[in-house]
């Protein structure tokens, strides 16, 4: 995750620009303008100082793009053809994403067919730019937050054991910390899914279960999902951070603030930085074992006060199914993580590791 250094100030309405504007602001230096239709607006901007200051996806009266940008500011504009707003300025929300009544037919189904296509370099660069600006906003919400991860495999199915050991992992932890998983299905839901029930899980875990996978109908497991948000009072937040890369897992509705990307490779290395409380590892296939050891590597090279518990939960699983621990320990042996991996076999031996 790029944090920015200096101030930097996003101005997303033509109240706050005019506000900040008619308070005395002479430099724009830090701004970045983003959706706003500044045919009327060019000749009060003009007046300011703009160097470093940058506009995107801003409508100009003619000839007024290119005198800021004569003028020190840099100009972005709309890119035609594409799905999502390459400059968005906040995380989503799952409606946003879950937009229309058919899953087929929703935000969320439209950017993944568009990223499957062959990508045009305005294509490439509307997804670069869009990843940029999410990644800038996951920055300022993980800001004051103590959160913790939780990692597992996509293809658990709601109604089983395992599912719902995951959401009250989920729920337990989320008494106390904020809850970021991958944002897809199976042991990631089920851990959005818990951190945001406040009460009994019982009811939410039965709702769900009538739909036990997004295969084959994504459209009746995220409605299966939505029914428990809205029966909800007072629902937890949570994050979400999935990709597109891996489009046909769906983005789970638990998750309160969803950090989507086009990129696998930055969502990955970002999920696992921010979980400043740690990880607790579900059991899982090929990709909960690499998050387990880039996870491992961010510790290995750590110094002591900035390493994070790693917690395997399922001996079986990470001692025999998939003999992960063993590893695992020798690499923590005399580093100064050593004291900070875990082997556990319940959720509430998972659960005192990461709060104690």
């Amino acid at each position: 995750m790029k944090h920015s250094h200096g101030r930097v100030v996003d101005v997303t309405s033509l109240a706050d620009l005019d506000r900040r504007l008619a308070a005395g602001a002479r430099s724009l230096a830090g701004w970045r303008v983003v959706g706003l239709d500044l045919t009327e607006r060019g000749p009060v901007v003009l007046e300011r100082s703009l160097a470093q200051s940058l506009f995107l996806g801003c409508t100009f009266a003619d000839g007024d793009d290119d005198a800021v940008r004569r003028a020190g500011g840099i100009v972005l504009h709309d890119l035609p053809g594409i799905p999502v707003d390459p400059y968005r300025a906040t995380l989503y929300a799952p409606r946003d994403l879950y937009d229309t009544p058919r899953y087929e037919d929703s935000a969320d189904a439209r950017a993944y067919a568009w990223s499957r296509r062959g990508t045009s370099p305005e294509d490439t660069l509307a997804m670069a730019l869009h990843d940029h600006h999410v990644d800038a906003a996951l920055a300022t919400w993980v800001t004051d937050r103590r959160i913790v991860g939780v990692m597992g495999g996509h293809a658990l199915e709601r109604g089983s054991e395992a599912y719902a050991d995951a959401a009250r992992l989920g729920h337990a932890l989320g008494e106390r910390l904020t809850v970021a998983t991958g944002g897809g299905p199976g042991a990631m839901e089920a851990a959005n899914l818990g951190a945001y029930v406040p009460g009994d899980l019982d009811a939410a875990l039965a709702t769900v279960a009538t739909v036990p996978s997004f295969r084959p109908d994504i459209g009746a497991w995220a409605r299966a999902a939505f029914e428990v948000v809205d029966a909800t009072s007072g629902g937890r937040e949570s994050l979400g951070i999935p990709t597109w890369h891996y489009g046909h897992e769906p983005p789970n509705p638990f998750a309160t603030s969803i950090a989507k990307y086009f990129s696998n490779a930055p969502r990955e290395a970002v999920l696992l930085e921010i979980c400043d409380a740690g990880i607790v590892f579900l059991p899982g296939a090929a990709g909960t074992v690499q998050e387990v050891f880039q996870d491992a590597c961010e510790n290995y090279y750590a110094d002591r006060s900035s390493v994070a518990p790693m917690v395997l939960l399922g001996a079986h699983h990470w001692t025999e199914v998939l003999p992960v621990w063993p590893l695992l320990r020798a690499l923590a042996r005399e580093r100064a993580m050593e004291e900070h991996v875990h082997l556990v076999d319940t959720v509430e031996e998972a659960v005192a590791v990461v709060v104690g």
